[in-house]
């Protein structure tokens, strides 16, 4: 099976964020689309030990927002490979809250949509919720960032616990020579200019030390 031809399949790259109790969570994922018009409903597949996933169930409610192809490898990094019982996603970001107090980014995104939840479906390793969505937003014009595009131009990589991930196989491309040495993060896709990588150096995007890092 050639895994690489899931990368053909058309997809976008979201911010899917909720609150329960007086903490905020966050997570990138790839899965939010919508299911049906009237009533307008998304559903989302989120992992089972996602913790945004738990705060979701708990609460009975998410937001989602639509990445646009400005967001970064430290804005994706920060809510693709940190955990949201560790550090606040959300400090570092302009962001405004929707009417369930629910934190949402204002930059780097093109649209939002906040939901109540409407049903789930247990898919094994992942959860499916369905959404009723009570708000929507438009939030900018810029090009939506896509999937292919996460992984051709911003050379990004995919957390464990998402739908997706297969080892964080990315699509073959002819590599260009360096005049320096770059290292890769095998976790997030950061690059490293300088050879050697030092002994203690750790990812800025998700704090992996240099032996996940693989030189290119």
């Amino acid at each position: 099976m050639n895994i690489q031809a899931f990368f053909k399949l058309s997809y976008g790259l979201y911010v899917i964020s909720a609150r329960s109790g007086e903490k905020n969570y966050g997570c990138v994922v790839n899965t939010l689309q919508q299911v049906t018009a009237e009533p307008p409903m998304l559903s989302v597949a989120v992992n089972k030990n996602s913790v945004t996933a738990k705060a979701i169930l708990d609460s009975g409610h998410f937001c989602g927002t639509v990445l646009t192809e400005t967001a970064d490898l430290n804005l994706i990094g920060t809510f693709g490979f940190k955990n949201s019982e560790a550090v606040d996603k959300f400090e570092s970001f302009s962001t405004k809250e929707d009417e369930n107090q629910i934190p949402y980014l204002t930059e780097h995104v093109a649209a939002r949509y906040s939901c109540d939840v409407a049903g789930t479906l247990d898919l094994g390793t992942h959860i499916l919720i369905i959404g009723k969505v009570t708000e929507t937003e438009i939030l900018s014009d810029e090009p939506v960032m896509t999937y292919d595009y996460y992984h051709r131009v911003i050379k990004g990589g995919t957390p464990p616990t998402a739908p997706s991930y297969k080892g964080n196989l990315k699509p073959k491309t002819e590599e260009k020579p360096e005049k320096t040495a770059r290292w890769r993060c095998k976790i997030c896709g950061y690059i490293y200019d300088g050879d050697p990588l030092p002994a203690d150096y750790l990812c800025p995007i998700c704090g992996q030390g240099a032996d996940k890092f693989e030189k290119i």
